[in-house]
């Protein structure tokens, strides 16, 4: 079904915005996927907060330009995907990671975190980035770490007196 010149602006004009807005993005070859696999991995990137489109390569190359994500021109060749991660940078190959180990068919091509270009052999490392509230977690605990050796450092003192106190009581207790 050809598209009207209306519809490509509109495609170009909604994933650009996107693109903008967007913390990483995966590129897939789809080719062999059935239209329930396709509709599948639809479903789990809605709920996973990712952003998926099946969108024509010059229609990707216009909206991708002058965005973090325009180093992926030239990879753009084929029938392809793209999924951007809009609130965490792993979400997308994460999930592309575990739909390509259920469907071999599905092929990473490239991907692009921070302006950067990475291999298609990069995927698990950009699928391994903590999620926000895992490097929150992380945050917090090593911001505590300091807090807790000083009150530690501070109540050892009070703490050994207490115990050679009791030391002492058991020790005269024992001597009757």
């Amino acid at each position: 079904m050809a598209l009207r010149l209306e519809d490509k602006q509109a495609i170009v004009a909604e994933v650009g915005e996107v693109a903008k807005q967007a913390l990483s993005v995966v590129t897939a070859e789809y080719r062999g996927l059935s239209v329930g696999q396709l509709s599948q991995l639809r479903l789990q990137a809605r709920e996973s907060g990712v952003y998926l489109r099946v969108v024509r390569n010059t229609l990707a190359r216009r909206a991708l330009e002058g965005t973090d994500f325009a180093c992926l021109q030239d990879t753009l060749v084929g029938p392809l995907l793209l999924a951007f991660s809009q609130h965490e940078p792993g979400a997308a190959a994460r999930l592309i990671r575990t739909f390509a180990k259920q469907n071999e068919k599905l092929i990473v091509k490239a991907l692009a975190f921070d302006g950067q270009l990475l291999p298609a052999n990069q995927l698990d490392k950009l699928a391994n980035l903590p999620t926000r509230e895992e490097a929150l977690v992380l945050l917090m605990s090593v911001m505590k770490a300091p807090i807790t050796q000083f009150v530690r450092t501070v109540a050892e003192p009070s703490a050994k007196f207490v115990r050679t106190l009791a030391a002492y009581r058991d020790q005269r207790q024992a001597n009757g």
